[in-house]
Parts: C-alpha cells; structure tokens; sequence
C-alpha cells in the first residue's frame, strides 16, 4: 500500500495544510497549487502528469485511484492521468509506471497523489507541497520517491497498525477528500490559464 507517514515527514517539507470542511478549500487550493506550478517553471507545452498512487482494495488506500477515476471522467486536457480505481498505480507497479511516463513524456512535471495518516487534528486536511512524496514510508515499504510536487490527505491516525487503521477508515472522509482534491485539481487549470493570459 502506497502510503506516506506525515508523522514522519511533518517538519520535513513546509506544507499548505487545507481542511475539507473549509468552505473555501477549493480557492484555496487552486491558489496553492498554481503559485506551485509556476515556481517550478511549468509553461503551456510542458506535459503535467497527474500520478494517483493507491489501491481500491483498502478504504483508507483508495483516495489516489479515486482522484485519478474523477478526473480521467472528465473532459480536461490539462493533467495526464496515471492511476484509477479500473487501472491503479500501487506498489506492485509504480517503478514499472515511472518508467513508462518517463519514456511517454519529455520532461513532464508530476505531481503524485496519495492517502497519508497522521496526527488527530490534521485528520481530514488535505497537503500540498513542492517536492517528491514517499510513498510506503508510513507502512515501512520502500518505493521510489514520486513528484515535483504533491498532494497527500489525510484519511486517519498514523503511529500505531497502519494496515488495520487503512482497513478501517471511514469510506465518507476520503470521498470528501478525494472531492475536495478533484475539484481544486479542475479549478487549478482554470487559475494556471488565467494566470499565463495575464502575462505572469
């Protein structure tokens, strides 16, 4: 299972930390992401690859497959999707896929989507934050590290039977997650446009 432990990686990256309860999550999130984007150089042309790691075969786990199923559902034109609940990218086949993107696009930017546990009050929060993600880290697997940038949620409490808090995490808080990722991932092309339009 694809997860990073934000126990272990809380003070390692500085975060944009949104809760999904936010009523303006979404705003806030496309701000984030998009201000992301242009400081790592993406300009129109440049492939941008959407990579949704996890499996449906855990609750706690599905949150990347059901990011990637929301958006290959829709009409965009903007993210390359890797990763749905009918094709997911886990574990067994991440190296396999990273492979595969690298010999598909010419210096595509990714961006990695994954479940993360962590601490009580951030539970329900969404991250986003430059660099690559670990994922495995939080159930002790070792996988290659993914993405210029990231975006985990929070799905429960990390620290103590990872498997069986991801085996028992509540279907209702990752839809919401995966709604709040989904919809923040379509309002960030439309910020990204608008943005380059007005010469930035």
């Amino acid at each position: 299972m694809a997860i990073i432990n934000q126990l272990e990686q809380h003070t390692a990256v500085p975060k944009t930390r949104i809760n999904c309860s936010d009523p303006l999550a979404v705003k806030k999130f496309s701000w984030d992401l998009t201000y992301k984007l242009l400081k790592c150089g993406l300009k129109p042309g440049r492939p941008v690859v959407l990579v949704c790691i996890g499996t449906d075969r855990s609750t706690g786990d599905c949150l990347g497959p059901l990011v990637g199923s929301k958006l290959s559902e829709i009409g965009q034109d903007f993210f390359e999707v890797y990763g749905t609940l009918e094709n997911p990218v886990h574990g067994g086949n991440l190296e396999e896929k990273l492979d595969e993107i690298n010999k598909c696009y010419h210096n595509p930017l990714i961006i990695a989507v994954d479940a993360s546990l962590g601490q009580l009050d951030n539970v329900g929060c969404v991250n986003i934050a430059t660099g690559a993600l670990k994922p495995g880290a939080g159930v002790h697997k070792k996988l290659p590290a993914v993405g210029d940038i990231h975006i985990t949620g929070v799905v429960n409490v990390g620290g103590f039977m990872e498997y069986m808090v991801l085996q028992n995490t509540r279907l209702n808080l990752v839809m919401q997650l995966a709604n709040l990722i989904s919809d923040g991932l379509l309002a960030t092309i439309v910020e990204y446009k608008q943005t380059k339009a007005q010469g930035m």
